[in-house]
């Protein structure tokens, strides 16, 4: 990677505890966003809270801010929910930008979660087909998982022990709040969901491990893209949080 691109990531208005992972010599990077940060501000005063500390164009999906008097700007690829943590992808070219848009709605990135969930599958490994609805309400999103949209991902048992289980889940859609939902449905909500999860069990894993999230964890994210005649691969990873251990 060339020293200005160096540069550039090394001086990003990164938001709370948010960190670069990696970068690559087309501008594309994976950045490792904590729980409770959001990957965009919503409304003006949410700035402090996101992925960056910096203004944000909703219709372009685009940071900008000033650094020595030039305009600097970050386009947002993907999205995580606030109560999510994990890999999230930048990429500071607009043309390259709305490329890996277009990569990801053709389902071409390969992503992996960690969920740490109540109870245990029946069988280590399997395939959870579902169909879902997605509704809109007052800038909020729920899902219920009897409608007609596809949703489809593959689950694998990481271990398990004293009423949890770790899971890697594999979504083969990307609907809003799939995982989540799909969990549910199969009686392994995710510790600490607030919306679809067991909100008694929520308590008491709180109380006697003191810990208050969503369990739920973007691991990995990879692929290869085509750019300038070239085929290049990309990967991340963020390390798992140390409290999905499940231990005190």
């Amino acid at each position: 990677m060339s020293t200005d691109r160096q540069a550039f990531w090394s001086h990003l208005p990164l938001g709370r505890e948010v960190a670069v992972i990696t970068a690559d010599a087309n501008g594309l990077a994976a950045l490792a966003k904590p729980a409770g940060v959001l990957s965009h501000p919503n409304t003006r005063g949410e700035e402090a809270r996101s992925l960056l500390q910096a203004a944000y164009d909703l219709e372009s999906e685009c940071y900008h801010w000033n650094d020595t008097g030039e305009t600097r700007r970050v386009w947002l690829l993907n999205r995580l929910d606030s109560a999510t943590s994990g890999v999230i992808l930048v990429c500071n070219d607009e043309k390259l930008a709305t490329a890996m848009r277009e990569h990801f709605r053709r389902k071409r990135v390969r992503k992996v979660y960690n969920a740490l969930v109540f109870g245990r599958p029946a069988t280590p490994m399997q395939m959870w087909r579902d169909r879902l609805a997605v509704q809109k309400r007052g800038g909020q999103i729920r899902t219920v998982a009897t409608g007609n949209i596809p949703a489809e991902s593959k689950m694998t048992l990481l271990r398990s022990s004293g009423g949890l289980s770790l899971i890697k889940l594999e979504p083969i859609t990307g609907r809003s709040h799939q995982l989540r939902v799909q969990c549910a449905k199969r009686n392994l909500p995710i510790v600490g969901d607030a919306t679809y999860g067991d909100f008694g069990a929520n308590r008491e894993f709180e109380k006697a491990h003191r810990q208050k999230r969503l369990f739920l964890h973007s691991l990995e994210t990879a692929f290869d893209y085509e750019w300038q005649g070239r085929t290049h691969h990309f990967a991340a990873t963020a390390p798992l949080p140390p409290e999905f251990s499940g231990k005190r």
